[in-house]
């Protein structure tokens, strides 16, 4: 496939994440077509996010070199599968979470593209040789997982099939890079991909220090906000040991390694998130945030505000 011909994108599913995708992908000046089942939704789609890209070009936080008149120029919605697909040389799956949907979805994209067309789904929790398993050309195949949300937070983990073929992955890899998202490849599929991996393992060991009095519900946050998070939003955690000792990593585990797996080996149980115990976790959080659209919206908008904020930093 020639550039000339890599210029077209479909997104499948205009929800969410459907229209954050393409608006990363318009502001690298693709053409992206979305489709959606429900009639009308495509459409509707596109007039949510003309408001959000004008909004961010007023603000001076529109992503790409070009304006927001020209990014909504390359959108286009489409109820009709076959049209949608016309042209595409990468299809981006964003509907329900559900393995039977996506599956049948999958089918559906594969009997209208051609061989070479990158099949990608933005899947969070289902692994690819699941979400994949109907599709009969299964080395066009991966998982792109974005971060929500994906135009302030640009982390893509890219997940490939047992049989995704090392030109898939490299194209999506270069794809990613070329809309500005940053996309890191892991070797092979895991349950969880490796962000929420290393989410759970945080919230579990949180949850546990909550659950068994040793720290409030507002402190382990401010642990994570002003602590930790300081230096994990520039660095990881293998830099940020390798700079924690005169010489390096290696120096860093001969002196603190034991203690580590101290720590490591006193950790309890994993947490049961829904039972009894759970709820006055529950209720210690809605005290300090009540659980209504009203001031969960509003603290999302703060959150959207400081991601944006730190990604303008972050350049």
């Amino acid at each position: 496939m020639s550039s000339s011909d890599m210029k077209i994108i479909t997104v499948v599913g205009s929800g969410l994440i459907g229209r954050s995708w393409a608006m990363v992908f318009v502001s690298g000046g693709y053409s992206v077509k979305i489709y959606d089942n429900q009639p009308g939704q495509a459409a509707k789609a596109i007039t949510e996010i003309r408001k959000q890209l004008e909004e961010l070009g007023e603000a001076g936080m529109l992503r790409g070199e070009l304006s927001a008149a020209q990014q909504l120029a390359l959108l286009s919605s489409h109820d009709d599968l076959t049209r949608a697909l016309e042209g595409a040389f990468f299809v981006q799956e964003c509907v329900f979470e559900q393995l039977e949907v996506k599956q049948s979805v999958f089918q559906d994209i594969e009997r209208h593209v051609g061989k070479d067309v990158i099949l990608s789904s933005s899947t969070s929790c289902l692994v690819p040789s699941n979400v994949f398993s109907k599709v009969q050309n299964k080395s066009r195949c991966l998982v792109s997982h974005p971060v929500n949300p994906p135009y302030y937070v640009k982390l893509v983990e890219l997940v490939p099939h047992p049989e995704t073929a090392a030109t898939v992955m490299d194209t999506t890899h270069s794809l990613m890079t070329k809309v500005d998202q940053v996309p890191v490849r892991l070797k092979r599929e895991i349950d969880g991909f490796a962000l929420n991996r290393v989410q759970a393992a945080i919230i579990a060991e949180s949850w546990r220090l909550v659950q068994d009095g040793v720290i409030s519900v507002k402190d382990i946050d401010l642990v994570m906000s002003e602590g930790l998070g300081m230096r994990y939003a520039f660095i990881g955690p293998m830099e940020t040991m390798h700079l924690n000792a005169p010489e390096g990593l290696g120096d860093y585990m001969k002196r603190y390694g034991e203690g580590i797996q101290r720590v490591l080996t006193s950790f309890g149980p994993v947490p049961d998130f829904c039972g009894e115990g759970a709820k006055s976790i529950v209720d210690e959080m809605s005290e300090l945030i009540p659980a209504d659209k009203q001031h969960l919206s509003a603290r999302m908008e703060r959150r959207d505000q400081l991601l944006m904020g730190l990604a303008k930093l972050k350049k």
